[in-house]
């Protein structure tokens, strides 16, 4: 499995355009943008849909699923599927997510598009060209799936943002899974007050042992910090704390080659 970062931020990106704080500076100084989290596994499925547009040098023209996580506009931009009816795409597209997922998108479609749209929910399971898709709970303000996906090479992926403390029921249902890679959301850094569905340094560690508890993370997991916000402390310092605690950072438009034979990360990565 190769999965591409398309962006690694929360919301409002990182650098925010309207902040001047250390994190912000720093970020501008090294000429690094973080855009809202978003990932393309095998150039065929999409985990979100991202109002930004992809790194430079990539194309999203072999999409056939995209696996929406919830209907924030960081996560869930229609307009990225009217782009795609624009240039009169043919090949058939599922767009999965909960119901509000679907609410928002399907007025963007045209009645002759070949999309179909997939509602789930917290226990749902499907396969789409050959991707095993497990949808697990969320912690967040709305309607939040979090996709356990497996690939034709037997590859496992957990993608979980946006998320605060991880349910019980999501932790017990990732029992033994032992994902070759886990892309977990960190967005807060150590703002803690911020009373929000989303994770930060002190909770972060936290998911990471409870899923280490129950064998869905292992010492051969490579765990990818995402949904980044200028909470954070400047990026060298970030990725220290980050490996304190089994995890790291990855810069937009990073690959992962993901399984058994995968590189090792880079080093103070």
């Amino acid at each position: 499995m190769r999965v591409t970062l398309l962006g690694t931020g929360a919301a409002d990106c990182w650098p925010n355009p309207w902040c001047t704080c250390a994190s912000c500076a720093d970020a501008r100084r090294s000429g690094q943008l973080r855009r809202p989290t978003s990932a393309l596994v095998d150039g065929v499925l999409l985990l979100d849909l991202s109002p930004a547009p992809p790194p430079e040098g990539v194309s999203l023209a072999g999409v056939r699923t995209v696996l929406v996580t919830h209907d924030h506009p960081d996560h869930c931009a229609p307009l990225v599927l009217l782009a795609r009816q624009w240039v009169r795409r043919s090949e058939p597209l599922t767009v999965v997510g909960p119901p509000p997922v679907l609410a928002a998108v399907r007025p963007w479609l045209a009645p002759a598009d070949p999309v179909e749209l997939v509602p789930v929910e917290p226990g749902t399971s499907l396969t789409r060209a050959g991707y095993g898709v497990r949808v697990l709970a969320g912690a967040h303000e709305v309607p939040t799936a979090l996709y356990d996906v497996t690939g034709p090479d037997g590859v496992r992926l957990l993608y979980a943002t946006d998320t605060g403390p991880l349910p019980e029921s999501t932790v017990a249902a990732t029992r033994d899974a032992a994902y070759d890679v886990l892309l977990l959301e960190q967005t807060f850094g150590d703002l803690a007050d911020h009373g929000t569905g989303h994770l930060d340094l002190a909770t972060f560690p936290v998911q990471l042992d409870r899923l280490r508890a129950v064998g869905a993370v292992t010492p051969a997991t490579d765990v990818v910090a995402v949904h980044l916000s200028h909470h954070n402390p400047p990026a060298a310092l970030l990725a220290g704390r980050l490996r304190d605690c089994g995890a790291r950072l990855a810069d937009d438009g990073a690959v992962l080659e993901c399984g058994p034979d995968r590189a090792p990360a880079p080093a103070g990565g």
